[in-house]
């Protein structure tokens, strides 16, 4: 009866991994529903599907900062004869290439139909330290820290060095992101508008600090190398071009100046740890296509646009003018944040912030995670900076009952070394995000990678990996900084049984080499009971 009972909990169980990557390869949200938190968009807004989205270069991996060519965008990083301190993260090689191409899988019952009730075993400590003693003496790990908890409840299950405080790298999105679909709805979208200027022949582009606003065509806009649709696909900047002329026509009007409004975001822009391997640029609450001077380019870590406010304004002009409205002179700075009752001459809508913090998560987009912990900071009335938002953000989680002893954060993205976070913290963040008590955190499990399937994980868990027989059953947030590789996530057990895990590394073996082992670590709990 339990040989039987276990098996059929390990078909349900797989079937709720696998699902997990149709999910985010279907773009389906899992978080809570509802109004939008703001008026529906108006023609050319996010309603209609025209953008695009403009994460081509972190497909299948995110934007952390690591060593080592190991995989494309990931936490982001280029190799090109020189050791750069902070890098993005790049995808593992443990697989196959043929392993980021690999068909969605057949969709079966999400995260919560892994049943995880009391009828379904839980794994012992002593059976967790007998199945991943071996692994973790692996001494391509360096120093390793683990954390494995129950995901129902977040009860820790095993752990070695589990309170100890270590760096996260891009794994510190997570954090980013729960406090953030905490303190903000997640049907709320980010705003860009043109609003009339303090002269009759004067308008003001007023940044609503959506980094993903696109100025390509929609049929050239996508994410991680797959087309948007209508939930995913970011406000155009062409749309906002043709409100905003179509008005100032209608008034008479086809010659302007343009100013543009930054007063949403504080304090300095550049990252602390910002040079050109971190594919990160300035923070400011307006640009398109993330600062990107190729917006379609693939590369590990693209060149950024040294004033992406600048570039914005300028390239709305250009859309100006061909639809007919003329920009006198440059695009300037405004000299004061546009006034609240000003008209409103064209508008567009950004995706969710649920869709947002899912797009961040599978992408390990760097610079939308910073958007979206300067979003947190407005609505934890904090200053909206670097130093704000890390604020609100721990702040916030410690209100949610996270242990947040020890904890350090600097910034959104995980690219400052100086972060520190626990696993037995990164285990308590999944937990909360997989409890039926906070189902508006549901789309940080959502926007987790999908081990073999998609994002920074999509070419891991390969047939030459050690690890593929876990492919489609682990989601889980990488991490990636110069000797640091970190993976937190959640995983179906043999028995069915939905965990949560975080194993974090510092170590001088290649990253392909320690990314494998953690892969390794993480296939281990998918294919025991562990009791």
């Amino acid at each position: 009866m339990g040989v039987r009972v276990g098996a059929a909990r390990r078909r349900r169980g797989t079937a709720a991994g696998l699902f997990g990557a149709a999910v985010l390869v279907a773009g389906t949200v899992l978080g809570a529903g509802g109004a939008y938190a703001q008026p529906s968009p108006t023609p050319g807004g996010h309603s209609t599907p025209n953008g695009g989205n403009d994460d081509r270069d972190n497909q299948d991996e995110g934007h952390d900062g690591s060593t080592g060519r190991d995989g494309k965008k990931g936490d982001h990083g280029k190799d090109k004869g020189k050791s750069p301190t902070h890098r993005a993260e790049q995808p593992g090689t443990g697989g196959s290439d043929a392993a980021g191409a690999r068909p969605a899988p057949a969709a079966g019952a999400v995260l919560a139909t892994a049943e995880t009730g009391p009828e379904v075993p839980v794994p012992t400590t002593q059976g967790l330290q007998q199945a991943l003693a071996p692994l973790l003496a692996d001494k391509n790990l360096g120093t390793v820290s683990i954390a494995v908890a129950d995901a129902s409840g977040g009860q820790l299950l095993y752990g070695t060095g589990e309170n100890t405080a270590s760096t996260p790298a891009s794994t510190t999105k997570i954090a980013t992101s729960i406090a953030a679909l905490s303190l903000v709805p997640g049907d709320t979208r980010l705003t860009t508008r043109v609003v009339k200027g303090a002269t009759p022949a004067s308008i003001t582009l007023v940044g609503g600090g959506d980094p993903t606003l696109t100025a390509l065509p929609a049929d050239q806009v996508q994410i991680g190398g797959r087309p948007t649709d209508a939930d995913t696909a970011p406000a155009s900047l062409d749309d906002l071009a043709r409100q905003t002329a179509a008005a100032l026509k209608a008034a008479g009007t086809t010659t302007v100046t343009l100013d543009y409004d930054l007063s949403l975001y504080t304090g300095n822009p550049l990252h602390k740890f910002h040079d050109d391997d971190t594919n990160i640029a300035p923070v400011v609450p307006l640009m398109v296509d993330e600062g990107r001077v190729d917006p379609k380019s693939r590369e590990d870590a693209p060149k950024r646009v040294a004033d992406p406010a600048a570039s914005a304004a300028e390239a709305f002009a250009g859309l100006l003018k061909a639809q007919g409205v003329t920009v006198e002179g440059r695009a300037k700075p405004a000299a004061a944040p546009a006034a609240a009752d000003a008209p409103v001459l064209g508008r567009v809508d950004s995706p969710t912030i649920a869709r947002l913090v899912e797009r961040a998560l599978t992408t390990s987009d760097n610079q939308l995670a910073e958007a979206i912990a300067r979003q947190a900071a407005i609505a934890g009335h904090q200053p909206a900076g670097f130093e704000g938002a890390a604020t609100a953000v721990t702040q916030e989680l410690t209100k949610l009952g996270v242990p947040m002893g020890g904890t350090t954060l600097n910034d959104g993205s995980g690219l400052n070394p100086g972060n520190a976070i626990a696993p037995v913290v990164l285990t308590r963040l999944l937990a909360l995000a997989a409890s039926d008590q906070h189902p508006a955190l549901r789309p940080v499990l959502a926007g987790l990678p999908v081990a073999g399937f998609t994002g920074t994980l999509a070419k891991r868990y390969g047939p030459n990996s050690g690890a593929a027989e876990a492919a489609g059953l682990i989601r889980a947030k990488t991490g990636s900084l110069n000797n640091v590789n970190t993976l937190a996530g959640t995983v179906v057990d043999a028995d069915g049984r939905l965990l949560a895990f975080a194993v974090m590394t510092r170590t001088t073996a290649p990253a392909d080499t320690a990314r494998a082992a953690l892969d390794r670590i993480a296939a281990r709990l998918a294919t025991c009971g562990c009791h």
